[in-house]
C-alpha cells in the first residue's frame, strides 16, 4: 500500500532576506507536510517594488536558501503573488506560509489566490525574529535583544550606547527578540546523528553572528575536510570581547539554530570554549581543526587560542572564496540606513493596519 503512495510535493516562496532561523523553521515545517519541498526565491526587483530594498542581492539568497537542510529544490525568481499556474508548474500540492501577513505593494494578499482554491497550509511562525527587527538592531545598534531581565548578557565597552530601544520593531509580528530557545526546538533542528566509526570529524569555532554566504560557503569548504562537522559557537561576552561594540547581534541561542540548519553541518557545541584545547580535541575525537581569512584574536591572556591543534600539526586555514563578513553586512545596512528605516517603518504600517483589520473582523464575529 505505501509503496503505491504518491509523493506529496510543498511549495514555500518569500524573499528570504538575511536567512534566519524563523525561515529555516517554517521550511522545517513546510517539509513536515510533505515529502519533497520546492521553495520559490524572489529578485531583488519584486522585493523592491512591494517592499523596499532587500539586504542580500538575488544570488546570495538563492544560495543561502538551497543550504538550508530541509530544502529539496530552490525556483530563481518565483513570482511575488502565489499563483494555482506555480503551483502546477512545478507538481506541487500545496504552498505553505507562516501564520504572519504578507502583502504586496497595492495591500493585497500575495497568498488570496492560492487559499481561495483550497491550496494553501499555514505553519506557525517563530516567534522574536524577523528580517525587520534585525535590520532595526543593526540600524539602532541596540542592546535589547541580550537584555533578560534587569541584567545584561554581555559587557558593552560603550555602555550608554547599550540602552536603546528598537524604535522600528513595534508592530506585531516584528518585537524586539521574544525568541524563547527550549530543547524541543534545538532538537527539531537537531539531525541527531552522531559520528560513524572511522569518520574523519571536523571542528571549527567562531560568532557565526547574522549567519551568512561568507559562513555558508565556509563550511561547506570545513565539510569537505571529512565526514563530520562539529561548529563549536563562542558564548555572546566572548564575541563582544573579540568584536566589541554591540556584537553579537543574534544572542548565542539564536545562533545555535542558525547554525544548526545549515545541511553541512552534523553537530554544535553550545558556548565553546575561545582555546581549542587538548581535552576539546579528545573529547571530540578531532582529527583536524580549520578556522577560515578572518583574523584570529589572541585569547585574553594574550595566547593563541589555536597553539594546541598547531602543536598537534591538526590545523589548517581554509579559503573559502567568499569575503563576506557580518561586519559587512551592518556596513551595507549602514550606508542606506534611511532606506532600509522607511522600509521598516512601511513595512510596519502595513502590517499594524492589516493586524487592526483582523481583530475588527474577529470582534464582529464574535458579536453577531
Amino acid at each position: 500500500m505505501t509503496e503505491n503512495r504518491k509523493e506529496v510535493r510543498v511549495w514555500c516562496d518569500g524573499c528570504y532576506d538575511m536567512v534566519h532561523f524563523g525561515h529555516a523553521n517554517s521550511l522545517r515545517q513546510a517539509k513536515a507536510l510533505g515529502d519533497y519541498l520546492v521553495v520559490g526565491v524572489h529578485t531583488d526587483e519584486e522585493i523592491t517594488k512591494h517592499k523596499g530594498p532587500p539586504v542580500f542581492m538575488e544570488q546570495e539568497r538563492y544560495k543561502m536558501v538551497r543550504g538550508i537542510k530541509w530544502v529539496d529544490e530552490v525556483v530563481e525568481g518565483a513570482p511575488y503573488v502565489t499563483t494555482l499556474e506555480t503551483l502546477d508548474k512545478y507538481n506541487c500540492d500545496f504552498c505553505v506560509h507562516g501564520d504572519d501577513i504578507t502583502m504586496t505593494a497595492d495591500g493585497v494578499d500575495t497568498y488570496h489566490l492560492v487559499k481561495a482554491a483550497g491550496r494553501y497550509r499555514e505553519v506557525q511562525r517563530t516567534a522574536g525574529v524577523s528580517t525587520t527587527d534585525l535590520v532595526g538592531r543593526m540600524l539602532l545598534m541596540t542592546r535589547q535583544h541580550f537584555k533578560q531581565g534587569d541584567s545584561e548578557y554581555s559587557v558593552d565597552r560603550e555602555p550608554s550606547k547599550s540602552m536603546g530601544q528598537d524604535r522600528t520593531a513595534r508592530s506585531p509580528w516584528t518585537g524586539c527578540s521574544q525568541f524563547l530557545p527550549t530543547t524541543q526546538k534545538i532538537i527539531q533542528f537537531s539531525d541527531g546523528k552522531s559520528p560513524q566509526p572511522g569518520d574523519k570529524i571536523v571542528y571549527v569555532a567562531g560568532a557565526f553572528d547574522l549567519f551568512h554566504v561568507g559562513h555558508l560557503d565556509f563550511l561547506e569548504v570545513a565539510k569537505k575536510e571529512g565526514d563530520y562537522l562539529i561548529v563549536g559557537l563562542h558564548t555572546d561576552p566572548v564575541v563582544n570581547r573579540y568584536k566589541y561594540g554591540n556584537h553579537p547581534i543574534m544572542n548565542l541561542h539564536e545562533r545555535v539554530l542558525s547554525v544548526l540548519a545549515c545541511k553541512y553541518v552534523n553537530e554544535v557545541v553550545i558556548g565553546a570554549p575561545y582555546e581549542v584545547t587538548k581535552d576539546l580535541m579528545e573529547h571530540f575525537d578531532v582529527a583536524i581543526v580549520c578556522h577560515g581569512q578572518t583574523p584570529i584574536m589572541p585569547s585574553e591572556d594574550g595566547s593563541d587560542p589555536y597553539i594546541e591543534p598547531k602543536r598537534q600539526n591538526k590545523f589548517k586555514l581554509l579559503d573559502s572564496g567568499n569575503d563576506m563578513t557580518t561586519e559587512k553586512i551592518v556596513e551595507r545596512i549602514i550606508l542606506h540606513r534611511l532606506e532600509f528605516e522607511n522600509r521598516n517603518l512601511k513595512k510596519e504600517k502595513k502590517e499594524q493596519a492589516a493586524y487592526e483589520a483582523l481583530i475588527k473582523s474577529q470582534k464582529k464575529e464574535r458579536t453577531e
